[in-house]
């Protein structure tokens, strides 16, 4: 079996009971699964020196759109709101195809790699030309990175009062099939899986209400998560009253969308009472501070959803609103934002890098996963304290949020190496930036 041994680590930050982090320690990979954490350990296998880094759990991103890797700095969409933004991005997706998907997946999904992230869900919810779910989850496979896909879906149309354009709109008996189709062929529930399948109609503005009960009914039949989009800024508020008569939690507590099943993207707008529907229900909270601020939808409440109990991870957003697609950096505009909203003792680094980590593995329903523990899945970040960013920081740790390094070092994923000294090792990285910007500017054209 094979063994791996990261060895003399300046901290190990294991994320266990405890919150131990044990200083010069080790960390013994057998398998695929964390062995031991402890000092001195020895091993006959590969042995990866640390001395001059900090260890961390993979970090785990609950809310991306890899697809939108190919559209980032659009003019027109660069200083708009959430409604306007889309409006100016659909046409653009419209003529994307299973090419397209594939490698901005590739090139997202590396990004996310090289910022520690080793298991990344995608909400995938317009499929044109042809294009399906398997182009993402290909992708994934390719590089190595645990995946969380989702099937997603738009079924209102402008023609019928919807955002999106109607060529990018599905017959909703279709987009139950295929959730079926893919469920089937790819969705894998047993603990350490690669792959897991969600079901996600993008919105309650982009869908019926018949869809999104429908899509909780089969989601429950079939044993998989749901996730969508809500209650994201003043627009989304106010289209729900208008709509449905009703606010976003309601909508979704009447339709069966709340509980451990469950997690919601953005949830910025959320009332207090809301809070307290998620708590109750342990409904989860993808939070994706850095698109939020880039289309001035506000400051998630976060501080009062972790007080109140309600599960929260870290989501990077799109790339085409954010636009980057680094989760440690991700990590750090959460901590700031809850300082800014509710002082600087609202959150601390540690707490922050726990939403990271803990956070994402409990949202996505992986107790397997977010802690270096004996048992848990070799899903691992090392990130190198020794430069530039973190020169003069008295706490390694700290520093990861409050200065850098923002790229990891190593990155093992089911004990697996995907990162070697900064590097991809699963994919030629600069043959795959130059496809994907040659498709972006046939894109523009």
């Amino acid at each position: 079996m094979r063994e791996v041994l990261i060895r003399g680590a300046d901290v190990v930050v294991t994320m266990d009971g405890a919150r131990r982090e044990p200083k010069g320690a080790d960390v013994l990979i057998r398998g695929g699964a964390i062995a031991a954490v402890g000092e001195a350990l020895t091993t006959t296998g590969e042995v990866v020196a640390a001395k001059g880094c900090v260890v961390t759990p993979g970090l785990i991103n609950t809310h991306h759109h890899l697809y939108q890797t190919m559209t980032r700095a659009v003019p027109g969409g660069q200083d708009a709101l959430l409604f306007g933004w889309l409006k100016t991005l659909y046409p653009i997706w419209a003529r994307m195809g299973p090419e397209e998907i594939h490698v901005s997946a590739l090139t997202g999904l590396a990004e996310l790699a090289l910022s520690g992230c080793t298991l990344s869900s995608d909400h995938l919810y317009l499929f044109p030309k042809g294009a399906r779910l398997d182009d993402t989850i290909a992708a994934a496979d390719e590089i190595g990175l645990r995946f969380h896909p989702t099937r997603g879906a738009m079924s209102i149309g402008e023609s019928a009062g919807g955002l999106p354009p109607d060529s990018l709109v599905e017959r909703e008996a279709a987009i139950l099939t295929d959730c079926i189709r893919v469920i089937d062929a790819h969705h894998d529930p047993r603990p350490g899986a690669m792959v897991r399948v969600g079901v996600a109609p993008c919105s309650p503005f982009s869908v019926s209400r018949e869809l999104m009960r429908d899509a909780a009914h089969l989601a429950r039949d079939k044993g998989v998560m749901l996730h969508t989009h809500l209650a994201e800024n003043a627009e989304d508020i106010a289209y729900s009253l208008e709509k449905f008569g009703c606010r976003p939690g309601q909508y979704a507590e009447d339709l069966g969308w709340i509980g451990e099943d469950v997690w919601h993207a953005h949830c910025v707008q959320l009332s207090r009472e809301e809070i307290a529907l998620f708590a109750r229900t342990r409904t989860g909270v993808a939070h994706c501070p850095c698109s939020n601020c880039r289309l001035g939808s506000g400051i998630a409440p976060v501080r009062a959803m972790r007080d109140a109990g309600v599960p929260v991870a870290l989501g990077v957003d799109g790339s085409a609103s954010n636009d980057a697609g680094n989760l440690i950096a991700e990590a750090r505009q959460a901590l700031l934002l809850q300082r800014v909203q509710n002082g600087a003792e609202a959150m601390g680094v540690r707490e922050a890098l726990e939403i990271a980590t803990l956070g994402g593995a409990q949202v996505l329903g992986r107790p397997e996963l977010g802690s270096l523990e004996p048992g848990k899945r070799a899903d691992i970040a090392v990130w190198d304290v020794t430069g530039l960013e973190a020169a003069g920081a008295w706490d390694p740790v700290a520093a990861l949020l409050l200065s850098g390094p923002i790229r990891v070092k190593h990155l093992f994923v089911e004990g697996n190496q995907v990162v070697a000294d900064g590097q991809i090792t699963t994919l030629d990285l600069p043959r795959v930036i130059e496809r994907h910007n040659r498709l972006a500017r046939k894109l523009a054209l």
